[in-house]
């Protein structure tokens, strides 16, 4: 690895225009970086003043604006000189049609329908469903509606196909309404902590995207249990790469019918919830990303 003048490698730390400063992550990430020998410099990822070659590697964090632009966001990662976690990870979980590898692989995942362009939006079965875009963040674009003959379900399909986008379909898992959702964190490889948040979709309809403050405010640090941490865990394992090449990774969980099921893996942008993290798994995080960015995972 390329190393600064004075010996300490550079990372930047790739964010988007609406948070040039990072999230509320940022200032524990930031100083756990630098401890950890590290130079880290949070940058706008598409900003055409930025030289992304000056720097040993970068740390994506809150690059929150790719969806409408996921061509070109991959184009810029595979550009770098290497990333944690690696280009070609962005590259799969940057799509939510990932959630039919894991399903083939045996993850226990919330039952899912892709739909492209030219495609009639497809029939879950009775109850609430949830529509919203295969590449998609922060909730955008998303909707809970009765079933997949609700007008509006119909609407936001259109609207998402004729700009070109895939749709995809979720039963809407009333589990959730009592018991929340659960994010599994791990840091460098390893567990780190969990929290619960209130659900998103409490009423039908489409809603606003989310900011990092709607979701922290309902937000309380759990224990998962044993069947949680084995479809975390399965999940990881079932990436590019498994568990080993992610320096970072939120799985998100809810109740089915037989037991958690898994609702989202985030290993590209994802909010990491370092406030409840202990101090060793924020050293561990920065550990993994200096030797994923100096490609030595060895230690």
């Amino acid at each position: 690895m390329t190393t600064a003048d004075h010996g300490r490698p550079r990372i930047g730390v790739a964010t988007c225009a609406a948070a040039p400063d990072l999230d509320e992550d940022g200032p524990l990430l930031l100083a756990a970086l630098h401890e950890a020998g590290a130079d880290p410099v949070p940058a706008v990822w598409d900003d055409p003043d930025v030289d992304w070659a000056a720097f040993d590697g970068v740390l994506v964090r809150s690059t929150w604006d790719y969806p409408l632009r996921r061509d070109a966001f991959l184009a810029w990662a595979s550009g770098c000189r290497r990333t944690a976690n690696p280009a070609a990870v962005l590259a799969w979980n940057t799509d939510k049609r990932y959630l039919h590898d894991l399903a083939r692989d045996g993850v226990p995942t919330v039952p899912t329908v892709f739909a492209g362009p030219g495609e009639g939006l497809p029939d879950v079965g009775a109850g609430d469903v949830v529509v919203k875009p295969a590449v998609s963040g922060s909730a955008a674009d998303t909707g809970r509606f009765r079933g997949t003959a609700d007008p509006g379900a119909r609407e936001l399909a259109a609207a998402l196909h004729a700009q070109g986008r895939t749709v995809m379909v979720q039963p809407y898992l009333a589990g959730i309404d009592t018991a929340g959702e659960t994010s599994l964190v791990f840091l460098g490889g390893v567990f780190s902590h969990a929290v619960r948040r209130e659900p998103l979709l409490g009423d039908r309809g489409v809603r606003r995207a989310v900011v990092v403050a709607d979701v922290l405010g309902t937000v309380r640090r759990v224990d998962p249990d044993d069947a949680q941490l084995a479809v975390a865990r399965a999940a990881l394992d079932a990436a590019p790469g498994g568990r080993a090449a992610l320096s970072y990774a939120r799985v998100d969980l809810i109740p089915g019918d037989g037991g958690p099921v898994l609702l989202e893996l985030e290993v590209t942008d994802c909010f990491l919830f370092l406030g409840s993290a202990a101090p060793p798994a924020r050293a561990r995080l920065a550990g993994h990303v200096l030797a994923a960015l100096a490609g030595d995972l060895s230690r």
